[in-house]
């Protein structure tokens, strides 16, 4: 299922999510500009477990091995990676924005994609290979959004061949779906394996449940409005 939109409107312009989202272009756009130069500054800025458990500096640029799991956040290693990251954000991110504050929203997404940095340097820290995207800092969004909002609807797309057929479908299928996913594949893939880092994903989420209560304004329910049209009601 590939989300469009949902069907939860925010009280606030969600101006952080839309800057999160405009960095990481900008991110991306610099990388496309450096040309064959790319693939080192992934290297450099992006989060090596292995660099950031043996160095106190990343090497080459003399700033503090840590900051990797900041900057690693904001670049991405193609258009496809990007797209998809942005679009998830784009969703779900303005709701639990709306629902945390914009300050409070700034940190729990910084601290999610810190939480899944570091869940993929316990899982192999030894690992020289770079890890870059948001997907760990969104996955916590999406543990938000189950735990406050799991009865709104979302828009979504199923890709049959070369038919896409849309539908409403709740936000607890949709997210429950996703992270089972990542869950599965990450149990059954090893973490030294390069590619996709599953296993930060799992981390993001479960820090965006653990961080949820926290954070979020008083005001705001768990587990959304009852709605009567479905099957929550």
């Amino acid at each position: 299922m590939i989300p469009l939109s949902d069907d939860n409107p925010v009280r606030t312009v969600p101006f952080v999510t839309m800057s999160l989202i405009g960095l990481c272009i900008l991110a991306y756009l610099w990388e496309l500009s450096l040309d064959s130069k790319s693939e080192l500054a992934l290297t450099l800025l992006g989060l090596t477990p292995d660099s950031l458990v043996r160095s106190a500096i990343v090497p080459g640029l003399g700033l503090p091995a840590w900051t990797t799991l900041l900057t690693s956040m904001f670049l991405h290693a193609s258009i496809l990676h990007i797209f998809g990251n942005m679009l998830y954000l784009g969703i779900f991110g303005n709701n639990i924005e709306d629902a945390m504050g914009h300050g409070k929203f700034v940190l729990f997404y910084l601290a999610c994609g810190i939480a899944a940095g570091m869940t993929m340097v316990l899982m192999d820290p030894m690992s020289r290979t770079p890890i870059v995207g948001a997907s760990g800092a969104i996955s916590g969004v999406l543990g938000s959004y189950m735990l406050l909002y799991p009865r709104s609807r979302v828009h979504v797309i199923v890709p049959l061949i070369v038919i896409f057929y849309p539908f409403w479908v709740r936000a607890v299928w949709v997210i429950g779906v996703w992270f089972a996913l990542q869950l599965a594949t990450a149990a059954l893939t090893p973490p030294t394996e390069p590619g996709v880092a599953w296993w930060a994903h799992v981390g993001g989420f479960a820090a965006g449940l653990l961080l949820t209560p926290l954070l979020k304004a008083r005001d705001v329910p768990y587990f959304g409005p009852r709605n009567p049209r479905g099957p929550w009601s």
